[in-house]
């Protein structure tokens, strides 16, 4: 009897969908062919096709040119004419033997129009050097029976109109050539920033790995590399006018980054039509500056005693030394924006700390956050001096600190939507993460619950939402390193790249999850390894 009531409720489970072990053989999701990630704003294409001669390809400059363009055009002449190596090699390998009637030409094909040899690289005015917030990304691409270009006003929209054409270049069905379908596509992205974070001071990350981060970084159109570059654990950065940071403060003398090697980090994103963004976070998560510096950094009595917590914001060498380091970043970091975090700081230790106590007595300062507004003034105002601009962590605004007009705000936890009505209600701009922290783990496909992220999913005016920048996903460093970094990172953050790219309307993780299928494949055979991203399936 036992048996049979076990047999009925597995009945019921399965016919209401709770689980089974009937399944198809195949992939779980059945990747498109040509299919570009992130979906373009405006896309028209048609079953006729041209096939690309390999031997004679080449892509021609009709107008303006710069080193950004023409390094672009060897990394897209290689990636494009690579498709499919690997498998064709394969095809013809296992066709070995077999009528070769069996296998139809794709010239065969009614749909099959011409031969490709070369496309037309129209770059209408002279390039910028360094890519910046709200550049210009748009870019026409037209392949039809008259013309192959790619048509932009400025050299970032030419990068992202290569990268979409590399994508629609797929390997014929016979394995023998590549084609590439007749299309006509006008895009742009629908948000100016669309960042990853990476975290390199909890695990150091090598440069030749962040360099693969920013290819990877590329291929979903994503233009700030967010580099969270020292926290409490270490001190990575080799700075010129403070060298002991580092050499006391790095986890090893092998795990610093060099000036040289920031430079090749910067080099190598801005060849890719991506900013560097760098963070050094204060008062907070400032723990590894002090064993160089401890004089920098509070401290702490009674339960605490022994131990040191945030930068003491009651000295003024803190400050002067501050100011004399963020001098250094904003010359070796070119970018417009600084983050300064602002993050997570702790009140334990200044309320330990008797000097701390009498010095906000002394200046009517009633709270501990009071105390931190009065820090991160100091700092915002130093980097305004530099005439740069902030970035801070919603703690900052949340505290009440007078930020300065421009000054983002950059939201991490807590109730995102309410967050950014009260952030640009207030008139200052608003970046999104809170839903997009690749750290946090559910399932292998978890992309979904990133997709289903929007920065503009709150109550406000449409003058409100022009304020949201646009957004970051971040790679926390806690849990990853050199070994599995690239596979934590992508296909996952394609879900945040196609929310800030694609248009509004683009929503439906049913139909992106062929897209991406196809699109992981595609970064796997570029060198990037990004795990599966919708369950069992293959590439080739």
């Amino acid at each position: 009897m036992k048996y049979v009531l076990l047999l009925l409720n597995t009945w019921f489970l399965y016919t209401n969908g709770a689980y089974s072990y009937i399944v198809d053989p195949g992939p779980v999701v059945k990747a498109t062919k040509g299919e570009i990630w992130p979906k373009p704003k405006s896309q028209t294409t048609n079953a006729k096709f041209a096939m690309i001669n390999r031997s004679a390809f080449q892509f021609q400059i009709s107008n303006h040119t710069c080193d950004i363009l023409e390094k672009a055009i060897e990394r897209y002449q290689k990636l494009t004419l690579d498709v499919g190596n690997s498998a064709r090699r394969s095809l013809f390998r296992s066709s070995r033997g077999r009528n070769d009637q069996t296998r139809k030409s794709p010239r065969s094909d009614g749909n099959f129009k011409k031969t490709l040899e070369m496309m037309q690289l129209n770059l209408k005015t002279p390039c910028e050097s360094l890519p910046y917030l709200a550049m210009d990304e748009s870019y026409d691409l037209v392949i039809d029976d008259t013309q192959a270009s790619i048509e932009s006003f400025f050299v970032w929209g030419m990068l992202r109109g290569l990268e979409s054409f590399s994508q629609m270049v797929v390997l014929s069905d016979d394995g023998s050539m590549l084609r590439v379908n007749f299309t006509r596509i006008s895009d742009e992205p629908r948000f100016s920033h669309r960042g990853l974070l990476v975290d390199t001071s909890r695990h150091f990350v090598s440069v030749s790995t962040l360099i693969r981060i920013l290819d990877g970084m590329a291929y979903n159109k994503l233009n700030v590399f967010h580099w969270h570059i020292v926290d409490d654990h270490s001190f990575p950065y080799q700075s010129e006018r403070f060298p002991e940071l580092s050499e006391k403060g790095a986890y090893h003398p092998s795990m610093v980054y060099s000036q040289d090697d920031v430079q090749r980090v910067i080099e190598e994103a801005r060849l890719r039509g991506i900013r560097v963004m760098s963070e050094f976070d204060t008062p907070g998560h400032t723990r590894s500056w002090g064993v160089s510096h401890p004089e920098l950094l509070t401290e702490c009595f009674d339960q605490y005693r022994g131990k040191l917590g945030p930068m003491d914001p009651t000295k003024e060498m803190t400050y002067v030394f501050l100011e004399e380091l963020f001098r250094e970043i904003v010359h070796v970091f070119p970018d417009q924006y600084v983050h300064l975090g602002g993050d997570e700081v702790g009140f334990e230790c200044w309320a330990s700390n008797a000097e701390v106590m009498e010095y906000m007595k002394v200046n009517r300062l009633y709270s501990f956050e009071m105390l931190e507004e009065k820090f991160i003034q100091r700092i915002v105002d130093q980097i305004d001096a530099l005439n740069r601009s902030s970035l801070v962590w919603q703690e900052v605004y949340v505290n009440g600190v007078r930020l300065p007009k421009g000054t983002v705000v950059h939201i991490w936890t807590g109730n995102r939507q309410d967050l950014l009505n009260r952030i640009t209600r207030d008139g200052l701009p608003a970046l999104l993460s809170s839903c997009w922290y690749l750290d946090h783990l559910s399932t292998g496909g978890d992309w979904r619950k990133f997709y289903n992220c929007d920065p503009h999913d709150f109550v406000g005016t449409q003058a409100q939402k022009k304020l949201v920048l646009g957004g970051e996903a971040c790679m926390w460093g806690e849990v990853v390193n050199d070994q599995n970094i690239l596979q934590r990172i992508f296909p996952r953050v394609s879900a945040t790249a196609e929310k800030l790219w694609s248009q509004e309307a683009v929503k439906n993780a049913d139909q992106a999850a062929a897209r991406l299928e196809e699109h992981t494949c595609r970064m796997n055979l570029r060198n990037v390894p990004a795990q599966p991203p919708n369950g069992p399936g293959f590439c080739v």
